[in-house]
C-alpha cells in the first residue's frame, strides 16, 4: 500500500477494488466555508487525503461502510461517527458499518486526541456524505428519467417526489461497480432543524460486546504459534545495564531469549513461563544519582527553566500593582500524573516475511506505523497497524512503545509475539503529565475590581494560559511546554494527559480567582461575572451555576 498522504485517485481506487463491489464517490476540493486546505495538513505533519471517497463506500447490498483512522477507546466514536454520515447521506444509521484504525484500509489520520473526532474529522465526514448524496441524485436522475429537482432521498433510496413509487436504491445505482462522480458545487449541510439522527440517543455499538466480555482488545488477540514476551526492565529511570546472566533462564524448556545490548527479552508459548524465565535473569544496573526526588523535584524544575514565551499581555504590570489595594501572590503545584487506564499497554505483532502486521492499543495507528517502519528498516507498505478496542487512553496511548517492542521481536523471530505490559510496567514507563508550577501575582482595588494579573506557568504549556477576564494590566508567560522536555528537565518521559496544559492552567487560575473574590468579599460567581464581557463565557458560567443550584 502506498502512503495515504501521497495516494492519487487511480491508486486509491485500485487498492479499494479488493474490498468488493460498490460505489466510490469522487470528491472535489473542500468548500472554503467549512475548512481551509492550503494544503490540508494533519496535526502531526502528514496530509489528510484530498480524495474523500477514502472515507466512504456504498455496497451493492445498500449498506454503507465508513472508513476512519480514528479509534474507539470508550468515547463512543464508533457510534457517533456513523450518525454524522447517516444524517447527511439520508440513510438509516443501522445501515452504516464502520472500520476504524486500520492503516491498510482507512485514510491517514493524525490520531484520536483533543476531542477532535467530531468537531474536526466530523466536518470531513459530513462533507463526504453530502457530496456522495449529490452524486447519487445525478445518477438516479439518469436512471429514473426524472429531473433532479424533483428527486429526494430517504433511507438509502432516491425517489421521485411526485411519484413515490418511482424509486431506486443506492445499491441498485452502483450495480457493484466503482463509480467516480464529481459535483461542480458542494451542496449545503442539512440544517440542525432537520436532523433526524444527529443529537439522538442511540445504543452504543460496543455495549453488548463489552458487557459480555466478547470485545477484543489488543491483549485478546491470538495468532497461531504466538509467543508471550517479557522484557528485562531497569530498576530506575536512567539506569544502565552493566551485565546480565541469562543461563538459568535458558534452562527452561521452550524458552527463547533475545539479547541485543541493553535489550533482553524472554519468550514462551505460556505467559507465566515467560515470567518465570524473566525472574531467573540475574542483572546488575548502574543507577543514576540525580538527587531528584519527590521532595526536590519542584526546586529542580525551577533552577533553570526553558526560555519564556509570552502568551498574551496588556497594559503595564507596575501600573496595575500601584492601582491595587490588595495584592495576592500564590504558587500552585501540579504533580506528575499517570494515565492509569483500565487496559495496560499491549500489542501483538506478526511478520510473514513480507508484511508486518501489528495489533496495538494505540491512539495513533499511522504514527505508530511510521515509527515501526523507520525503526525496523521497513518500507511503509510493509507495515500494517490495526487498533482494536482500547480500554481507555487519556493521551497515554500515543507513544506506544510496546507496539515497537512486539514488532521488533516478531520480525527477528518470524513468529507472532505479544507484548503486554504489567500494571507495574504501565505505571513506570507511562508518559506522565508533567509536573508543573504556576506563580500568580494579582491585585484588586478598593472597589473589588481586578487591576493586576501577573501569571507565570512552568512546564505545563501554553493551552489555557491566556486569561479572558477584563483585567487592564496583565501578562501571561509560559516557561516550557509539555512536549519535548523529557530527559533534560524531567527525570522520565512526559506527554499529553487529558487536555494537556489546560488542566493545570485552569486549576491555578480559578483557585487564584477564588482567593481574590474572598479578599474582595464577593461571591466567587458574581466576582467572575463582574469581570467578564465575553457573552459566551458569561452564558457558560450562568448555565453551570443554574445546574449546580448556586
Amino acid at each position: 500500500m502506498m502512503s495515504s498522504s501521497k495516494m492519487n485517485r487511480r491508486e486509491f481506487l485500485k487498492r479499494l477494488g479488493v474490498l468488493g463491489g460498490g460505489v466510490i464517490i469522487g470528491f472535489n476540493t473542500f468548500d472554503s466555508r467549512l475548512w481551509a486546505r492550503k494544503p490540508r495538513a494533519g496535526f502531526l505533519g502528514a496530509g489528510v487525503p484530498t480524495d474523500f471517497n477514502a472515507f466512504l463506500r456504498i455496497g451493492v447490498d445498500n449498506r454503507v461502510v465508513l472508513y476512519t483512522g480514528k479509534i474507539e477507546m470508550g468515547q463512543s466514536a464508533m457510534t457517533s461517527l456513523p450518525q454524522l454520515l447517516a444524517e447527511e447521506l439520508y440513510v438509516n444509521v443501522d445501515a452504516v458499518d464502520i472500520v476504524m484504525g486500520d492503516t491498510d484500509l482507512c485514510p491517514w489520520d493524525a490520531g484520536t486526541f483533543g476531542s477532535l473526532s467530531i468537531r474536526h474529522f466530523g466536518v470531513f465526514l459530513r462533507e463526504a456524505a453530502v457530496e456522495a448524496r449529490g452524486a447519487l441524485l445525478e445518477l438516479a436522475a439518469d436512471r429514473l428519467k426524472a429531473p433532479i429537482a424533483r428527486l429526494a432521498t430517504e433511507n438509502g433510496y432516491v425517489f421521485d417526489s411526485s411519484r413515490s413509487t418511482l424509486r431506486v436504491s443506492y445499491g441498485e445505482l452502483t450495480q457493484g461497480n466503482i463509480i467516480e462522480k464529481h459535483l461542480d458545487d458542494l451542496p449545503p449541510f442539512k440544517p440542525p432543524s432537520a436532523f433526524k439522527t444527529i443529537g439522538e440517543s442511540v445504543p452504543r455499538r460496543d455495549a453488548i460486546e463489552k458487557v459480555t466480555g466478547a470485545a477484543k482488545f489488543s491483549g485478546d488477540i491470538r495468532r497461531e504459534g504466538m509467543l508471550y514476551a517479557k522484557i528485562l526492565r531497569p530498576p530506575a529511570h536512567g539506569a544502565k545495564l552493566l551485565q546480565a546472566d541469562t543461563a538459568a533462564a535458558k534452562k527452561i524448556d521452550g524458552l527463547q531469549v533475545v539479547e541485543e545490548g541493553d535489550f533482553i527479552a524472554v519468550l514462551h508459548k505460556y505467559p507465566d513461563v515467560a515470567e518465570q524465565g524473566l525472574a531467573r535473569i540475574k542483572a546488575q544496573f548502574d543507577r543514576p544519582k540525580t538527587g531528584v526526588n519527590d521532595r526536590t523535584i519542584f526546586d529542580h524544575l525551577l533552577k533553570s527553566p526553558p526560555a519564556p514565551e509570552i502568551a498574551s499581555q496588556g497594559g503595564n504590570l507596575k501600573t496595575g500593582e500601584k492601582q491595587a489595594a490588595t495584592i495576592i501572590e500564590k504558587t500552585f503545584y501540579n504533580s506528575y500524573v499517570s494515565h492509569a487506564p483500565m487496559e495496560p499497554h499491549a500489542a501483538v505483532a506478526n511478520f510473514d516475511g513480507k508484511k508486518l502486521t501489528v495489533w496495538a492499543s494505540t491512539q495513533t495507528p499511522f504514527r505508530v506505523k511510521d515509527m515501526i517502519a523507520g525503526q525496523l528498516g521497513l518500507s511503509a507498505d510493509q507495515v500494517r497497524v490495526i487498533a482494536p478496542y482500547l480500554g481507555g487512553a487519556f493521551g497515554g496511548k500515543s507513544a506506544s512503545q510496546q507496539a515497537l517492542e512486539a514488532a521488533h521481536l516478531a520480525k527477528r523471530l518470524r513468529k507472532p509475539v505479544q507484548v503486554a505490559w504489567s500494571r507495574a510496567e504501565d505505571f513506570f514507563f507511562d508518559t506522565f503529565r508533567p509536573a508543573a508550577i504556576v506563580k500568580i501575582k494579582s491585585g484588586i482595588d478598593s472597589a473589588g475590581k481586578m487591576t493586576l494579573w501577573d501569571y507565570n506557568v512552568y512546564y505545563a504549556g501554553m493551552r489555557g494560559s491566556k486569561q479572558f477576564y477584563e483585567i487592564p494590566h496583565h501578562k501571561e508567560v509560559v516557561h516550557g511546554r509539555w512536549r519535548g522536555l523529557s530527559g533534560r528537565y524531567h527525570p522520565f518521559a512526559v506527554g499529553p494527559w487529558r487536555a494537556p496544559a489546560n488542566n493545570t492552567n485552569t486549576y491555578a487560575r480559578d483557585l487564584q480567582l477564588n482567593l481574590m473574590a474572598s479578599k474582595a468579599g464577593a461571591d466567587p460567581l458574581q466576582f467572575r461575572l463582574a469581570h467578564l464581557k465575553d457573552k459566551r463565557m458569561i452564558n457558560v458560567l450562568q448555565a453551570a451555576a443554574k445546574k449546580f443550584g448556586w
